[in-house]
């Protein structure tokens, strides 16, 4: 199902990827959902840790957008020379912006952490996307807005993702 699809007053979970795509230009229909959070048509939600993976992939972005070093191993590259980092700062802005869409942003508990494992277990999910799971069933929400296939495969869950991702 495509972001477009989601009706008025949905409950929806957000994934990083969905912001990544709208700060870099290469999805419409993911800005398009994001103003439609804003205007309170749909109850956007996300959670601390989502924020924290935006904000480490908006820089990486940043720091090859600019020049400062190019891939691969851009993480080892940005290490090696801290002053690189300093010049950054749109990754920040841009994250910092999420809270001003009226999307709402929940912290992560020791329970949710402790229950992603049995999320891993079961769908053989990486870290923070059971931790995505863990955080949705503590809220309630079981619609997401995500471009990761992993999350198709689970039951009882409406998958949203964008359909017009260009890289």
């Amino acid at each position: 199902m495509n972001l477009d699809s989601i009706k008025t007053g949905t409950k929806v979970f957000i994934d990083a990827n969905i912001f990544i795509y709208h700060f870099t230009g290469v999805s419409n229909e993911c800005s398009n959902f994001l103003t439609r959070c804003e205007q309170s048509d749909i109850n956007g939600i996300t959670s601390i840790n989502v924020l924290l993976e935006v904000l480490h992939r908006l820089m990486m972005v940043e720091a090859v957008r600019k020049k400062l070093v190019e891939p691969p191993n851009i993480i080892n590259k940005l290490k090696k020379h801290p002053e690189k980092i300093k010049e950054l700062n749109e990754y920040n802005i841009n994250t910092q912006k999420i809270k001003d869409m009226g999307i709402t942003v929940y912290p992560i508990s020791y329970e949710m952490f402790i229950k992603s494992y049995s999320f891993r277990l079961k769908y053989g999910l990486m870290v923070n996307d059971s931790v995505i799971l863990a955080s949705m069933q503590e809220q309630g929400i079981k619609s997401l807005a995500s471009n990761d296939e992993e999350f198709f495969k689970i039951g009882g869950l409406s998958v949203f993702n964008p359909e017009d991702v260009v890289l």
